[in-house]
């Protein structure tokens, strides 16, 4: 059985949502046993619970995915950026969908508590070393703020160092994270949105719609392009603005 990190003050609230009632009732009977967890709602479909998640907002919510009326996937585009998703479905063949909606996990029905547990742990993990405190200042946050980021490759968890991303390229439903010294990208599916919430924004600028850079890494800007080795990242017209303001608190140029 996994461990459960029992050093953490951190408490995750969670909801369930799922048609069935005996899933409901196993995986409440994991959530009561996992004390890192703490059960705010439960609901019987996803019409019923979007009120209440959209008002009061869970960080942690086991969504099944076949439902009536609105389904797992589709909620998952609603419900807010505060809550992480752990889908929950009896068909192996919506993994890959879930990846694509930027789900933490899912579990494969009939759920045992090891898998739950490991699943639980992953968003615990994701909240300890990548949620930043949103009302300290700028100095308790630069302490607080996570070195590292998780994301899924190849259906892992791979932990990065943002200290050695270069910078980020978007392409459709993925996202490729280039890192200093490794001769091939880390590849997740991802949107480039969710990519640009997790980053430290003191630490990485968005500069196109699909590339997102470190500026501590930038070494050459040639005619508007920044310059990694080979590669050419373009800076387009609408992100330029933000990006020559960075420009201009540390550059040092000749007067005019």
């Amino acid at each position: 059985m996994p461990n459960i990190n029992t050093n953490t003050q951190m408490v995750l609230t969670c909801a369930i949502i799922d048609d069935e009632p005996l899933a409901i009732a196993l995986l409440e009977s994991y959530v009561n046993k996992t004390p890192f967890l703490k059960l705010e709602g439960k609901y019987n479909s996803a019409v019923n619970a979007l009120a209440d998640l959209r008002d009061h907002p869970v960080k942690l919510l086991f969504l099944d995915i076949q439902m009536p009326e609105l389904n797992g996937l589709e909620f998952s585009k609603i419900i807010g950026n505060e809550t992480r998703i752990i889908f929950t479905t009896a068909f192996g063949q919506y993994a890959l969908e879930s990846y694509k909606v930027n789900a933490l996990d899912y579990l494969l029905k009939p759920i045992s508590y090891t898998d739950f547990l490991q699943s639980a742990n992953k968003a615990l993990q994701w909240y300890e070393l990548v949620q930043r405190p949103g009302e300290n200042t700028d100095d308790q946050n630069k302490s607080n703020e996570a070195e590292t980021i998780f994301v899924k490759s190849e259906y892992k968890l791979v932990q990065i160092e943002l200290s050695k991303i270069l910078y980020i390229e978007g392409l459709k439903d993925y996202v490729k994270i280039y890192i200093e010294n490794e001769q091939r990208p880390v590849i997740t599916l991802m949107s480039m949105k969710a990519m640009e919430e997790v980053l430290p924004a003191n630490r990485f600028i968005r500069v196109h719609r699909s590339f997102i850079v470190q500026p501590e890494k930038i070494r050459v800007i040639d005619r508007n392009r920044i310059v990694f080795g080979k590669e050419y990242i373009p800076i387009s017209d609408s992100y330029k603005e933000k990006f020559n303001e960075f420009l201009t608190r540390r550059s040092i140029l000749p007067k005019q």
